[in-house]
């Protein structure tokens, strides 16, 4: 198969790695671009609070729609290709956000953005099919934790943003990020040459689409319906009939969209389950420390800081997410995927007792997110490198598509989840509507506990049978 040079002599390693990892920070990016704004976009976008919080929800469901199938194109046409269209779309999303303040335009050009996540599982899988085996594993785990880096380093940075200039400066930025990646892809990056002969299954992915979006959206909205609105309960009953006939037609089909008998096989289906469970986990820390550092002082148990110093509280967590990213791979080198990822849902778990016991100043804050964001980076560095060892190099960047799916269903189950728990023990304090004291306390035992659930089904994959999953299989 003939691979796609690019212009000029080939880049260091180092390089390459580095212009992947960006792009998957940018792209991570988007999904907490808007956080700070959202309690000004009714008045910025003129629209009802619940019709501006799509600005947030579309984001989020283009997000994991668009990580398998971009996945499984890049693996049937090129991953590169796939990988400059993803910053394309984020790019045209961009430059028509910051041209708008009609909410209508606004959700268009943030679905379009949220389309750039396929950015990151086809950088894990160009990683696993072109660099040097010794180096593959350390590259995947600067990769894989853009997931989390992206976001946690963001939000402090979108809040500077927000609260010092036009809140638009926010897309042109992103856009001039966007330009700034695929130029480098172009220059840097080469074609993969491992590819699929096969057709693009467009059914099934229109039957996948619209399966995610049914059951995406009664999960993310289903605080602001009613848990046991006729909506909800509706499209939760579409998508459950939608992906049932879906799963028959991929068993059926020749070349599927996604492979549900690999999908099934043991090491990847715990894999996946063990992903929402860390998502959730990951996602549980953005919604709950930020309101318990910003929420009034007179609580007695809030801080009362300014959206931007929360921002900066919580940016530790995201560093120490991508400092840990060699740590990971010499645990994997050395204990293998399967014990890696366990040991960072145990790390997450500690870091969500730690907050639970103590979170009464800044301090024991910022300490619980380290640890939190530890686990993190450790347990998202895992996960490619279980799923990689267990499915056929031809299918790498669809799983992996599959994969970072499972973790954006965990952190929007944890989105509603969270947000309706803390509403439900929320206190009044100067007119004012704060989550208690308890209620911070409960998310965290919850969190805690999704991230206990997601070790013990780690501990159902099968042990590799060598420590080095991702060489064997490079080879």
């Amino acid at each position: 198969m003939h691979t796609v040079k690019p212009v000029g002599r080939a880049p260091s390693p180092r390089v390459f790695v580095v212009v992947l990892a960006t792009c998957g920070l940018v792209a991570s990016f988007m999904q907490t671009l808007v956080v700070p704004l959202i309690p000004a976009f009714p008045r910025l976008l003129n629209a009802t609070p619940s019709d501006a919080s799509w600005v947030v929800t579309v984001t989020l469901v283009a997000g994991a729609v668009v990580m398998p199938v971009s996945g499984r194109l890049g693996d049937l046409y090129g991953k590169r290709r796939l990988l400059l269209i993803s910053l394309g779309f984020l790019v045209v999303g961009s430059v028509v956000s910051a041209l708008t303040s009609s909410l209508a335009l606004m959700v268009v050009g943030r679905g379009l953005q949220g389309c750039a996540m396929g950015a990151i599982p086809l950088g894990i899988s160009i990683m696993r099919d072109e660099l040097a085996p010794e180096r593959v594993g350390a590259a995947i785990s600067v990769m894989s934790s853009t997931l989390g880096v992206g976001g946690a380093i963001g939000l402090p940075v979108s809040a500077l943003v927000a609260q010092n200039a036009d809140w638009h400066v926010l897309f042109w930025a992103s856009a001039g990020l966007g330009l700034v990646c695929g130029l480098l892809i172009l220059f840097v990056v080469p074609e993969s040459p491992v590819k699929t002969p096969a057709p693009f299954d467009y059914l099934g992915a229109v039957g996948l689409t619209a399966g995610l979006v049914c059951l995406l959206l009664p999960i993310v909205k289903g605080g602001e319906w009613g848990w046991g609105s006729g909506r909800t309960l509706g499209f939760a009953g579409i998508a459950v009939l939608i992906l049932l006939v879906w799963g028959v037609y991929q068993l059926r089909r020749r070349d599927p969209l996604v492979d549900l008998r690999v999908s099934a096989r043991r090491p990847v289906l715990f894999t996946n389950l063990a992903s929402i469970m860390i998502g959730f986990a990951l996602y549980s820390m953005a919604l709950s420390f930020p309101q318990l550092l910003q929420a009034p002082g007179s609580t007695g148990y809030c801080l009362g800081l300014t959206m931007v110093q929360a921002g900066l509280c919580l940016a530790p967590n995201g560093v120490v997410m991508f400092l840990l990213s060699p740590v990971s791979a010499r645990l994997i080198e050395r204990y293998g995927p399967r014990t890696t990822l366990m040991v960072g849902a145990t790390t997450i778990a500690t870091g969500y007792v730690f907050a639970t016991v103590l979170m009464d100043n800044a301090f024991e804050l910022i300490t619980a997110s380290i640890i939190i964001g530890g686990g993190v980076g450790i347990a998202y560095a895992a996960m490619p490198a279980l799923i990689m060892g267990s499915v056929p190099v031809t299918e790498t960047a669809s799983a992996n598509g599959l994969n970072s799916l499972m973790r954006s269903v965990g952190t929007s189950t944890s989105s509603a989840v969270m947000a309706t728990m803390l509403a439900s023990l929320a206190i009044t304090v100067g007119g004012v509507s704060v989550p208690s004291a308890d209620g911070f306390r409960l998310s965290f035992v919850v969190a805690a506990g999704a991230a206990l659930l997601g070790l013990v089904l780690t501990a159902f994959v099968p042990k590799q049978r060598q420590p080095e999953p991702l060489v064997a299989a490079v080879r």
